[in-house]
């Protein structure tokens, strides 16, 4: 293969002598203000850096006041090194770690950007290109060369720029879309070989606890059939791995990963479901291992196209089902998000995030999550916080985020009031920041002055708990513990009582239930009492259909036990379930048996005890039957 790809640059540098020279000769073309771009991430051309850096060495006075610009480095960026401050000044579209600390510190530029309007910045001319450095595929014997793992605004930046230098490396793998220039379309070629760069997150950082939980949580809402893209980093990356199990996924997205790659080899990812560019997997560039990139080598199903295709939200939002799942640094109470700065300090870029959320908002059944560790600093800070802080920029505004996602859970913000997103984002936060976010949330009148908040373990939700069951009747339910974000769940169940529904669960003519009331449902010590919902999804939203309790007599070590299903459902076996649910959490508790007060008009609550198999006696006084129910594993007795 490299005796093959070497007799084809020879007989190119027959064909086209002008367009091979010196590397002193080529960089001669470089004149002081110059705005040179370099080619990003893994595509960026290593060994014309280097070179372009040594020729600065030994010809310091060769131009001044150059201007690099270039979207993200993985690699070294010596040309934002104080001393060659005369020389170059680093402008970037997104920061990296070799990067960041020189824009921090006023020695280099980042420019906030959408990745979708790059080229237009390209093309009109608002940045102008002089030299455009890029790394290419071997020429095909027509001619052709590939931009292989990084089309994005590459090709945009060949198209404007005044002189294309480009490396061709053997190592670049020839990727299908886009990615194709023609000899002709490029000034100079130096081919060298060398690896391309290859992007690893850390060391056990995507297999941590924290991201398995998250990862579970992201799966439970990306479906068969859908379209996702995934952003830049380890969260959302690791989140792959919990989609094995799906199928006909598709794929339109900026990166494409080895997840990705690892999804398509496990057939879980064949884009048969895409209504536009079906069969294809599209994006615009890969940051990923070697494996990848060979797997990606003249692979049909794999197309790059442009970044002002892949990111356009008009695009992105002709796909059917498409799901954007990407990550922030920092979100407040009331959904604002960044995750481009750490306050006043510039951290990575806008990216494609706007773009992508905007446009999955856009789509036909589209859907944004926001997926997040809920700490950073070792568990030291929170990334949920009262108020964007000082000086961060808003990446993502209070509409574009549906759901939320931490290792504690998941939060659908979409159409909820400040004090619904306050209350449900405190519940993704790590128990520990908990009692200050309702703290802070108080000072700043976010949700209710009274709210009531039980900190610790007692008042952690106990996601274990939670359980399918499928009803007599067919009806398929969620049995979960309540959490202390449904209030306004709750509201709506019993509002939708009757009256005599009503007064047989409360056993009072009081119709209302304000926020007084609800709390003593949702605010619970898990380890005294126990609420568990009946729920049923309605794409989604979700419908309490019935609520089972019970709070513990620790005298009698029994529990009083409560059942109550909305009319429409009565006679379905939702109260059946409920119960025997109840029973079973209750058993595991050690508990010895359950007590209840039921009107002795209320027969078909006396109906739903019956059966159970407890050991029950009741007792009448006053229209009302105190019944005891102990546990047994023997035929209840007549009585």
């Amino acid at each position: 293969m490299e005796n093959q790809a070497n007799g084809v640059l020879e007989e190119l540098k027959s064909a086209y002598p002008q367009k091979f020279a010196s590397e002193n000769r080529l960089f001669a073309r470089i004149h002081r203000g110059d705005v040179i771009f370099i080619a990003s991430g893994c595509g960026e051309p290593q060994y014309l850096v280097k070179a372009l850096i040594e020729y600065v060495s030994s010809h310091p006075k060769g131009f001044f006041d150059a201007e690099v610009i270039h979207l993200w480095t993985l690699g070294l960026a010596p040309y934002a090194d104080d001393k060659f401050k005369r020389n170059f000044r680093h402008n970037s579209f997104f920061l990296g770690e070799s990067t960041r600390d020189a824009v921090n510190r006023g020695v280099a530029d980042y420019t906030p950007i959408s990745l979708s309007q790059i080229p237009r910045l390209f093309r009109r001319g608002v940045i102008p290109i002089d030299v455009a450095l890029i790394q290419v595929s071997m020429p095909d014997r027509h001619g052709y060369m590939s931009l292989g793992v990084s089309v994005d605004m590459v090709k945009a930046a060949v198209e404007q720029a005044s002189v294309v230098i480009a490396q061709a490396n053997q190592h670049m793998p020839r990727i299908h879309g886009d990615s194709f220039i023609h000899i002709g379309d490029v000034d100079y070629i130096i081919g060298h070989n060398e690896p391309i760069l290859e992007y690893r997150r850390g060391v056990g950082e995507e297999d941590s606890e924290v991201v398995e939980s998250i990862g579970r949580y992201v799966a439970r809402l990306v479906q068969d059939g859908d379209t996702i893209q995934v952003g830049y980093g380890n969260v959302p990356n690791a989140v792959l791995g919990k989609l094995i199990d799906r199928r006909h996924l598709g794929v339109h997205t900026e990166l494409l990963s080895d997840g990705i790659v690892e999804l398509m080899k496990r057939g879980a990812i064949d884009n048969s479901r895409k209504n536009i560019d079906r069969g294809k997997t599209v994006a615009t560039f890969c940051m990923g291992k070697t494996e990848t990139y060979d797997y990606l080598d003249d692979n049909p199903s794999v197309e790059f196209r442009t970044v002002d295709y892949t990111n356009n939200p008009l695009v992105i939002a002709q796909h059917e089902n498409m799901v954007a799942i990407n990550s922030a640094l920092e979100i407040d109470l009331t959904g604002q998000a960044t995750a481009e700065s750490i306050g006043g300090r510039f951290y990575s870029g806008i990216g494609g995030h706007y773009d992508f959320m905007r446009g999955a908002l856009l789509a036909p059944n589209g859907k944004t999550i926001l997926a997040l560790r809920s700490t950073a600093c070792n568990g030291e800070v929170s990334r949920i916080v009262p108020s964007i802080s000082e000086g961060a920029g808003v990446t993502l505004n209070r509409g574009d985020v549906y759901y939320v996602v931490t290792e504690y859970g998941i939060a659908y913000l979409h159409g909820k009031n400040i004090r619904e997103r306050a209350m449900e984002l405190i519940a993704l936060a790590h128990p520990k920041f908990r009692p200050w976010l309702i703290r802070e949330a108080k000072k700043r009148t976010l949700i209710y002055m009274d709210q009531a908040f039980i900190p610790g373990r007692r008042g952690e939700y106990p996601e274990e708990l939670e359980t399918h069951r499928t009803t007599r009747d067919s009806l398929e339910l969620l049995l979960r513990p309540v959490r202390i974000t449904d209030e306004p769940l709750l509201k709506d169940f019993f509002y939708a009582l009757s009256d005599q529904s009503m007064f047989r669960r409360f056993m009072s003519v009081r119709k209302d239930m304000p926020h007084e009331r609800l709390q003593e449902f949702v605010v619970i010590d898990y380890t005294r009492e126990i609420v568990i919902l009946a729920s049923i999804r309605h794409g989604e939203t979700e419908e309490i259909v019935g609520v089972g309790l019970y709070g513990i007599d620790e005298a009698t070590h029994t529990a009083e036990v409560a059942v109550v299903a909305k009319d429409e459902y009565h006679n379905t076996g939702i109260g059946t379930e409920l119960l025997s649910y109840l029973t079973l959490l209750a058993k595991r508790h050690g508990l010895l048996g359950f007590t209840a007060e039921v009107l002795v008009e209320n027969k078909p609550m006396l109906h739903l005890f019956e059966p159970m198999g407890f050991d029950l006696e009741k007792r009448a006084a006053e229209g009302v039957y105190e019944m005891s129910m102990l546990f047994t594993e023997v035929p209840p007795r007549e009585r």
